[in-house]
């Protein structure tokens, strides 16, 4: 899109092609899931014998973010995408981390399940 508006140049991305290549990474993000799941060693392969002394796991460390969902990895490509250019590594970082925590918190609401009886929390009234 590069007409010229107002006599600026409209060279950036539209809301519609937002709206699309988020879509676009929203349809992407479950099925890359499933292809790296489906690439996880099968059943058939012979298994290691039984360890007689559990390993001590590591505990983990606090300078260690866990590793991001799929959906937060295409949210994080849209962003990059859109904004990347405007951004510093560490800002890019911050946002990243900032919609790991709104998927997480969508995945908690997500998680609640409500009945037809339930009331809002709230009453409206005009």
């Amino acid at each position: 899109m590069t007409k010229v508006n107002d006599g600026k140049l409209a060279g950036r991305t539209s809301r519609r092609q937002f709206a699309k290549s988020v879509a676009a990474a929203l349809v992407a993000a479950p099925i890359a899931s499933s292809m790296t799941s489906a690439q996880t060693p099968s059943s058939k392969e012979p298994k290691a014998p039984p360890n007689p002394q559990p390993t001590p796991t590591p505990a983990p460390s606090s300078s260690a973010p866990p590793k991001p969902s799929p959906v937060v990895e295409a949210y994080a490509e849209v962003a990059r995408v859109r904004f990347g250019e405007r951004l510093t590594p560490e800002e890019f970082e911050r946002v990243k981390r900032d919609l790991d925590g709104n998927v997480r918190a969508a995945e908690r609401l997500r998680a609640i399940k409500l009945k037809n009886s339930d009331e809002p929390d709230f009453i409206f009234s005009a």
